[in-house]
């Protein structure tokens, strides 16, 4: 029995900030301490708060130590481990209020969460299967198998209102329904953990973190459906999410429950990995399963769906990660606990990955209707630096940006439609006022542009040519017109694009566009780039008056574009220019600005 446990966030963020050289030495100094029998060190999945990496929590008291180094790992163990005094000044701040230490539970990161598909990350060890049935795992598999008929089951998920947490929305229980009314044969259950989101990972957080969920969800999908036979597709570029899925794989397979006549009951079910070479167009259905088949990862065209005729011909049921990590707690705790929460239309939790200009970059679990204003400012901290909320970007390449003026919109699928993004996985990017819109759009475009997979006409020529023309402006090349083609082109994209990468990669042109039009025009009429992003549209200039003369930027300029004699005010000759900013950056005078 330990006195002590000290968890140890093991997931990629907090790896790549060296979580792993902290574990190595802080298993060393309660070794040096006699404390090996007493204290018990736990590499988790990820907490949450990605930002305050490499994170440490010492239980009983909760204490919340953030940004550790490996140098301080002894004065944890000497001072809280050994002698009983936490180390305040290596707490996360939030957790100290009037000289007291606070359960994390209570920071404003945490207060309005709820987590349901995050439950078990940051909590237990995913490498342990025990720790996993400790936190009541494979509890509902067990019921589903001794207690529910397939028909019980899917009518659960579907009073639930659970929607698939992938992009679409698709009803879940009506995705099984049709799977499921097939005739007899082989069925398969398919997990999307692909992920290509920039600045998604939610998925990739669940599976490092909590792996035995999905397999537990996907046995119970395979039970539904009649299927006896599943495989998570995930990116390889997830070394420590596929190695966890393995681990638990094997784990699974050894204690019964996966394989041959699970729990005694008679159902059979196994599991594969298949690993993706990291072409965002596989996390589209059919490309994924045409990938996971061996063939060239290309969309199929549909009808029929996937359901009907999926892996191998045969009827699929497909979801993603967050999607199945919800199903274990549906059963045990009834479609009616889940439909509480949430909106008419979307029930339950959302997973968002929180990134870009704001504080509290990490990931979140809300209920659905919760506002924007509440994730970016309560949740997420704010704006750092006093900078203005401008947008947030919601679905990645898929979605659009929401602008200052839906602020206190209900987050939710059809609220998010309405004003032109849409949910996606769940990629939350924060922008202040220093991001360019248009530059955004020709982000997103230029990573639609490398991942189509080239089969269809409109998406393979249609992006390459939007994004050109988005190129043209940031160069202060555009014209009026431009602005016209620009949008008839969107439109037809998403008319006559095969599958949802193309029918939905001119969403981030279209948004800017209806919401921040002005900077387009500001673009092409005035030669200007407001956010003073778009190099082609800069100049930098020095102020006489403040400059000193102290040839700090000349000497940093790689140029040689700034000129001028020691105590003299220095000019900069625009024909040189490269527009770096390195000069802007070393003045100590805020003589030079850029324009």
């Amino acid at each position: 029995m330990y006195r002590a446990h000290v968890l140890v966030c093991g997931g990629t963020g907090c790896t790549s900030s060296g979580s792993a050289q902290i574990v190595e030495v802080l298993e060393k100094e309660i070794e040096t301490c006699g404390l090996a029998e007493e204290v018990k060190v736990v590499k988790t999945g990820c907490f949450g708060l990605c930002a305050l990496g490499p994170i440490m929590i010492v239980y009983p008291e909760g204490a919340f130590y953030s940004m550790v180094k490996p140098e301080d790992v002894p004065e944890i163990v000497h001072e809280h481990l050994l002698k009983g005094r936490i180390v305040k000044r290596l707490l996360y701040s939030e957790t100290v209020k009037a000289d007291e230490v606070t359960s994390l539970n209570h920071t404003p990161f945490y207060a309005k969460q709820k987590r349901i598909a995050l439950r078990n990350c940051g909590v237990i060890n995913p490498e342990d299967l025990n720790e996993y049935i400790a936190r009541d795992g494979y509890q509902a598999l067990g019921k589903v198998l001794s207690e529910m008929t397939p028909d019980d089951v899917i009518q659960c998920i579907k009073d639930s209102g659970l929607r698939g947490r992938g992009g679409g929305g698709f009803s879940t229980g009506m995705k099984w329904t049709f799977a499921k009314n097939q005739p007899e044969g082989q069925k398969y259950v398919a997990c999307n953990a692909d992920e290509g989101d920039p600045g998604a990972f939610m998925d990739r957080s669940v599976l490092e973190g909590d792996p035995h969920v999905v397999i537990e969800a996907m046995a119970i999908a395979g039970y539904a459906i009649g299927a006896d036979q599943g495989y998570i597709y995930v990116r390889a570029e997830y070394p420590i999410a596929v190695k966890r899925l393995q681990i638990a794989i094997d784990q699974a397979r050894a204690e019964g429950l996966l394989g041959k006549n699970i729990l005694g009951t008679g159902f059979n079910f196994d599991l594969d990995l298949r690993l993706g070479a990291g072409a965002f167009v596989c996390g589209e259905e059919t490309a994924l399963m045409t990938s996971i088949e061996g063939h060239r990862g290309e969309p199929r065209v549909r009808p029929p769906f996937p359901a009907v005729k999926g892996l191998f011909g045969r009827p699929t049921v497909l979801n993603n990660v967050e999607t199945y990590a919800n199903i274990p707690q549906i059963i045990l705790n009834g479609a009616d606990w889940f439909a509480s929460m949430g909106t008419e239309k979307s029930k339950g939790t959302k997973v968002f990955a929180l990134g870009g200009k704001i504080h509290n970059t990490g990931l979140v679990e809300v209920p659905m209707g919760t506002t924007l204003r509440e994730i970016v400012e309560e949740i997420g901290g704010g704006i750092p630096n006093g900078k203005k909320f401008k947008a947030a970007q919601t679905g990645g390449p898929s979605g659009g940006c929401i602008p200052a003026e839906h602020l206190d919109i209900p987050i939710d699928y059809d609220n998010l439609i309405a004003i032109g993004s849409m949910m996606g996985s769940g990629g939350l990017i924060v922008m202040d006022e220093d991001t360019c819109m248009v530059d955004i759009a020709k982000f997103f475009l230029e990573f639609t542009v490398d991942e189509s997979c080239g089969k269809c006409t409109p998406c393979r020529i249609g992006t390459k040519r939007l994004y050109e023309m988005l190129d043209k402006i940031t160069k202060g090349k555009g014209t009026m017109e431009d602005l016209d083609k620009m949008e008839e082109l969107c439109y037809y994209i998403k008319e006559n694009s095969l599958c949802g990468l193309g029918q939905t990669a001119p969403n981030p042109v279209l948004s800017t566009l209806r919401y921040f039009r002005d900077e387009y025009v500001a673009h092409i009429k005035d030669k200007k780039c407001p956010a003073g992003v778009c190099k082609a549209l800069l100049s930098y200039q020095i102020d006489a008056a403040k400059c000193k003369g102290c040839t700090l930027c000349a000497r940093v300029c790689p140029a040689g574009a700034i000129s001028g004699q020691v105590k003299n005010a220095h000019v900069i000759d625009p024909a040189k220019c490269i527009k770096c900013g390195a000069c802007m950056e070393k003045c100590r005078f805020g003589a030079i600005s850029k324009k």
